[in-house]
Order: C-alpha cells, then sequence, then structure tokens
C-alpha cells in the first residue's frame, strides 16, 4: 500500500536502520511526510516510533539510511538545529524544567532580549499569554512548572513547539493526559497549522482519535514499515492487525464480578489544599472496595482522581481528614510505609518522575519497595533481586535484553511494567493505578486488562484511575465519578454509559 498525496513530500525517511545494544530498534524503515497534512505513525510501544522521531528530529545521529529535508539529505547534530531547520518534536515524556517558570521553559535557549542585551521579561510574558491563550489555559506564565498537574506540563509542552516557525511537527501521544476540551483545542490548532502548509506527524495509541484528525498513516512493527495508506482507506481492525499481528477483541463483554468481603472502605476523606487552606483537593468522599473488585475513578483534569490515591496513600497525611477502614478495621496512615504495612500500593501517574529512578537497572527498580525482602544485615542479595525481577519480567513480558539494562533505555510501555512490578512485589491487598495504560499501545493495553483480571481473581482489590471512559467501562465493577473534588456520582457498571459518566463529571453535587 503507498501513500497517496498531492504534491512532494516535505520529508523523507528512507532505509533508516538503528540498533542498541546489538538490538535492532528500526530495520529498513521508510515514510514520507507530507506538507499540510496529519502525517499518523501507528504501532505497538517498542515498533520504534520514537526512534525515528528521534532521528528525524536530531536527537540521534548514529544510524543508517537517509534523511531528506525539502528533497535534501540532512543530519541533524541536535534537536536545536533541527528546530531552527523548521523540524520540532514534542516529546511523549516531558522535557521540561521543574524548578522554572512557565515562560522561562517556553523561551528556554531563546529568550528575547531588550537593548542593553538583559532578558526581556515583558516580552516573554506577553507572548507566553498569547500561547496559552491559544491552549486556553488560565496560567501565570512565571508559575513554576513543579506547580503544574502533568496535563497542564503537556500542554506547556505544545505551547513551546507552537513558538517555533515549523514546518514538520513531530507530536509524539500530545493527548495522553489532556482533557477531552483540551484535545478539541489541540484539534482546532493543528487544524489551523494544516491550513498553513505545516505538516504533522502525529503518535498515538487512541485509534478513534486518529480517525478523527490523521489523513495518512504509516504502521510500524518490530522496527519494519508494516503498511502505510489513507486513513480513509483502512480499518480500525485493519490497523489493529497490521500493528499487533493478531486480532484483538473489546474486553466490554467483562463477565460480572462477584463481590466478596469489603477489604477497603473509606468515609468522608477530605485534602486540603496545601496551598489554599480554605479549599480542598479531595472534599468529602465515601466508597467501599471489595475483595476482586476494580473501582474505577473517572473526572475531567483536576476533579481530584490523583488526589484522592495520593491521600488513601498516606502522601499528604497532614492535610487528610475521614477515616479509612482495611479489613474492617480503622486504620491510621501517616506515611506511604504505613499504607505498604497495610497492603496498599500506588503505580502513579508519572511514571518517569514519580514510578523510576531512570539511571538505575530494571532489578534495581523492581526492588526498590520490597528491599526488606531480599536483604539481611542491610545488605542486598542480588541473586534473590535478580529471581524477583525475572519473575516479573516474564509474569508482565517486559522488553528488556537483561534486567540490567537501565530503566531509562526501555520504552513508555516497559517503563510502566518495571513500576507494576515494582508494586506487585510487596505482595498487596490493594492495588491503585493511576492512569497504568496512560502512552502504552493496545497491545500491552491488553496485557495489563488481563493482568488486572489475575490479579481481581487472586482477591486484590483494585482502584483505577483513567481519563478514557472506554476503559473505565472496559475494566470496571463499580464507577465514581468526581467533579471539582467531590464524587457526583457511584454506580454499578451495568448502568453506566459515557453520556451518564460525561453528565456527572460536569455537574457539581447532585
Amino acid at each position: 500500500m503507498e501513500q497517496q498525496s498531492n504534491g512532494f513530500p516535505v520529508l523523507e525517511v528512507t532505509g533508516i536502520s538503528k540498533a542498541f545494544s546489538g538490538i535492532y530498534a528500526l530495520r529498513n524503515a521508510s515514510i514520507k511526510i507530507f506538507p499540510g497534512q496529519v502525517n499518523a505513525v501507528i504501532g505497538e510501544n517498542g515498533a520504534g516510533k520514537s526512534t525515528l522521531m528521534k532521528i528525524i528530529s536530531g536527537v540521534y545521529g548514529n544510524y543508517e539510511g537517509q534523511v531528506l529535508l525539502n528533497g535534501e539529505i540532512v543530519k541533524f547534530s541536535g534537536s536545536k538545529e533541527a528546530a531552527e531547520k523548521g523540524v520540532v518534536i514534542i516529546h511523549q515524556e516531558l522535557n521540561l524544567i521543574p524548578e522554572l517558570t512557565i515562560a522561562e521553559n517556553i523561551f528556554l535557549g531563546r529568550e528575547p532580549v531588550n537593548r542593553l542585551g538583559l532578558i526581556d521579561y515583558r516580552e516573554m510574558h506577553k507572548k507566553t499569554t498569547e500561547l496559552l491563550s491559544r491552549l486556553d489555559l488560565s496560567l501565570n506564565p512565571f508559575a513554576k512548572i513543579n506547580q503544574l498537574r502533568i496535563g497542564q506540563q503537556q500542554l506547556i509542552e505544545i505551547a513551546r513547539a507552537l513558538l517555533f516557525d515549523s514546518k514538520v511537527l513531530i507530536m509524539d501521544e500530545p493527548t495522553s493526559a489532556i482533557s477531552d476540551h483540551e484535545v478539541e483545542l489541540l484539534f482546532q490548532i493543528i487544524n489551523s497549522l494544516k491550513a498553513k502548509g505545516v505538516a504533522i506527524v502525529y503518535i498515538s495509541h487512541k485509534l478513534n482519535e486518529l480517525f478523527q484528525i490523521a489523513d495518512l498513516y504509516t504502521v510500524l512493527r518490530d522496527g519494519e514499515m508494516i503498511g502505510t495508506g489513507r486513513m480513509t482507506d483502512v480499518s480500525r481492525d485493519g490497523l489493529i492487525q497490521m500493528m499487533v499481528g493478531r486480532d484483538l477483541r473489546s474486553r466490554l463483554n467483562k463477565k460480572t464480578t462477584v463481590l466478596h468481603e469489603e477489604i477497603l472502605r473509606v468515609e468522608n476523606l477530605s485534602f486540603k489544599n496545601p496551598v489554599n487552606k480554605n479549599s480542598f483537593l479531595v472534599n468529602q468522599v465515601s466508597f467501599t472496595l471489595h475483595r476482586g473488585e476494580v473501582l474505577g475513578i473517572c473526572g475531567l483534569m483536576g476533579a481530584g482522581r490523583t488526589e484522592l490515591l495520593e491521600a488513601i496513600f498516606g502522601l499528604f497525611p497532614k492535610y487528610v481528614t475521614g477515616k479509612m477502614f482495611i479489613g474492617g478495621k480503622e486504620q491510621s496512615i501517616n506515611c506511604i510505609n504505613d499504607a505498604i504495612r497495610a497492603g496498599i500500593a500506588l503505580v502513579p501517574e508519572d511514571r518517569k518522575l514519580q514510578g523510576l529512578i531512570l539511571n538505575m537497572d530494571v532489578a534495581e527498580n523492581t526492588s526498590l519497595a520490597s528491599l526488606d525482602r531480599i536483604s539481611r544485615f542491610s545488605f542486598i542479595n542480588r541473586k534473590k533481586e535478580e529471581e524477583l525481577s525475572r519473575h516479573f519480567i516474564d509474569k508482565l513480558r517486559t522488553q528488556v535484553t537483561s534486567s540490567q539494562m537501565e530503566v531509562r533505555k526501555l520504552s513508555g510501555g516497559n517503563q510502566q511494567k518495571v513500576v507494576i512490578a515494582k508494586w506487585l512485589a510487596v505482595n498487596p491487598k490493594i492495588l491503585l493505578l493511576d492512569e497504568p495504560t496512560r502512552g502504552i499501545d493496545i497491545g500491552a493495553k491488553a496485557e495489563i486488562y488481563n493482568l488486572i483480571d489475575e490479579l481481581t481473581e487472586q482477591g486484590i482489590g483494585i482502584i483505577v484511575v483513567s481519563s478514557e471512559l472506554t476503559e473505565i467501562l472496559a475494566i470496571s465493577d463499580t464507577i465514581l465519578v468526581m467533579s471539582e473534588s467531590r464524587q457526583t456520582r457511584t454506580m454499578k457498571r451495568s448502568e453506566a454509559t459515557e453520556e451518564i459518566i460525561m453528565k456527572a463529571a460536569l455537574m457539581e453535587i447532585e
């Protein structure tokens, strides 16, 4: 199948191969990117998508094959040179500096200066405000990045890319942590960029999204180009089969779970805002979780979903009130160690910042939360650590060359599997999963869904926060909806529809 488009490609890669430690991430891959069109690059985690984009944008300079920009062979020395030539990338993993402000991050390396040669902060403030306005973000340009939620940070990455006069704009999972409203705004911006002739390379695992916004597609599998063509000429099932080489069926017919005894009960849980003591991040939330049950929590960004999990896990005990009962007995969770001892584990939303130590290897990361089980007299038993790591590598089918491979070298999906392994190693009774499939391909999602099934069959109670309503409906037994820090509705899956959930997420208390 050949891509077809009017005119000539603005960017073309031919015969690209790239290996890491002797293992090929890309093998003889080729793609054409056309101006004024959204070119979707699709594939499972580890298929080579991000590696290809890093080659195109100058992050990786050592590769076989050619990159042509407007018909001329180019080899960028780095992403800065690529951006200067009009090829800009928005990475899936955020590349912001937490201690700098929004404006400083957006203008980093290209700060406007006044006549005295000093940074013109007034001009930075003005242009930053204009960019944020385009994304419908009411944020102070001088607010620090570490004060923002991950979804807001992702929008700042997009704002930074919009500052360039791009010929080719690469978006790697740009909607993985933003709300439906923000997705609509992003699509409006993409359409305006298309009208100006900008070529958009769009990577996403959300296939419904691709059928909305993409003109062309290229599918990668195991580092090779499998198929390419117009989105109007392919079906969702056709794309999935090209991506994974097998047919994956929907889980919407999940069997009804027989509820066992109560494992967790939360009564009137509140989490005061540490910055504004007169407001709440979570306000008077109550629910019950049973053994073997999946409780799905949904709501718009800022509704308090993540904060609810953080409160349960004891991250901010000073600001949390209410009661928690585990196995029918009231528990005081005043720190993370209290939570772990009580049988609670949390897989956080931001795996890179909160879940992993990136310069440590897979085995070391896997054992981080359970060192007491593999240590004696404060010395780690490396053999036990290796056995623990190998068990979860096999169980989760994590793609690694060895357990000594540095976590930072793994794809996003495989990094997520290491985070999950770390917390499964503590043998939890209650597992809190915050956006567990964010930025993960459809095949890896199916594996995580199967893992959730296995864990519930073992009697583990699971609470899942997800921004994808289809996911919430597919995996949950009970659904709790939040809006403006409070729960607006709790229902069984059999009662729920996307319309009912969205109505509850957009309203205040019934």
